[in-house]
């Protein structure tokens, strides 16, 4: 149980930066909040971090913006980047007993509709719920938490829950991140913390039991991945992986869209849109274009609340 939280061949690194983090992460929200507005400048202004990539990622999805609107747009992308470290650094003070209650007590997220949710998983084998870089994921291990509606509890619970994941190629940010997003899951022995290679296995081994499955979904497909051409996102011709939407389509799980809004700093909301109430026999590619579709309306509505620092188009 919780085998992910700690393992003896972390090394000396590992628990210094965790043992820092443990220190620092206990601080207010606010408090991370100013200090990462100040590493935003430096990424912004200092270290021109993937500006380059950026600006092509805002002209060509937004070709309907002028050159001051795009700087503009570019500048707030950058608060966000440093919103979602400081989000993140607190985020990993969630420890212990008291990390959830912590998590509540801030309503950093807000949940809109856990009855429609709780509908899907009643009447399907799982739910496949596939998320973006949009709003901040690194939270959603927190996902139990989030519901402040007293009249739709979850029907779920953390055994339910797995999240999918793309393991990093550093092991000492691999381990950091993996208990930074698993912090308040694993002290109630949270196994779901998978990596992307292993969970086709792990569904068809756990086929027989009700399961949340969390997919991020809008990378670039990996090296190695099969490539779908899913058509015209954000203006440009896409290439994108379907393997959540594969497996829910073969088991014939519900498919949910997970929207992210962000209304104020430090303030998210969380809204499951039905894809499809039984992907049996889908065209994997077919569910992913609708997602595609409720991932660019919410962009065009927000366009700064995506992470735009990366690669999503390549040849």
């Amino acid at each position: 149980m919780g085998s992910h939280y700690r393992k003896k061949g972390d090394g000396f690194g590992v628990w210094l930066v965790w043992g820092l983090l443990g220190v620092v992460s206990r601080l207010p929200l606010g408090f991370h909040q100013r200090i990462f507005r100040l590493v935003s400048w430096f990424l912004e202004k200092v270290m021109h971090y993937r500006r380059d990539e950026m600006v092509i990622n805002l002209a060509r999805s937004f070709p309907d913006k002028n050159y001051r609107e795009l700087k503009e747009l570019r500048h707030r992308v950058y608060l966000r980047l440093g919103e979602l470290m400081a989000e993140a650094v607190w985020y990993s003070g969630c420890r212990g007993k008291r990390g959830p209650k912590r998590l509540r007590r801030q309503h950093i997220v807000e949940i809109r509709n856990v009855g429609e949710l709780n509908a899907l998983y009643d009447a399907s084998p799982s739910v496949m719920l596939l998320c973006g870089h949009s709003g901040n994921w690194e939270l959603l291990t927190g996902i139990f938490q989030m519901n402040y509606d007293p009249e739709h509890p979850w029907h779920a619970c953390e055994k339910d829950y797995v999240v999918v994941h793309k393991q990093l190629h550093s092991h000492l940010w691999e381990r950091i991140m993996d208990r930074c997003r698993g912090v308040v899951l694993y002290p109630m022995g949270f196994d779901g913390y998978l990596e992307s290679n292993t969970i086709l296995r792990y569904v068809l081994e756990h086929r027989q039991e009700k399961k949340l499955y969390l997919f991020p979904t809008d990378q670039f497909p990996y090296k190695g991945a099969t490539r779908h051409d899913v058509g015209i996102f954000m203006h440009q011709p896409t290439l994108a992986m379907a393997g959540g939407a594969s497996i829910a389509a073969k088991l014939g799980m519900s498919v949910v869209y997970l929207r992210w809004r962000n209304p104020a700093r430090g303030r998210y909301t969380l809204e499951f849109v039905p894809i499809a109430e039984n992907a049996k026999g889908m065209d994997p590619v077919e569910l992913m274009k609708r997602y595609y579709a409720l991932l660019q309306a919410d962009l065009e509505a927000e366009p700064w609340n995506y992470l735009w620092t990366h690669k999503r188009w390549k040849k």
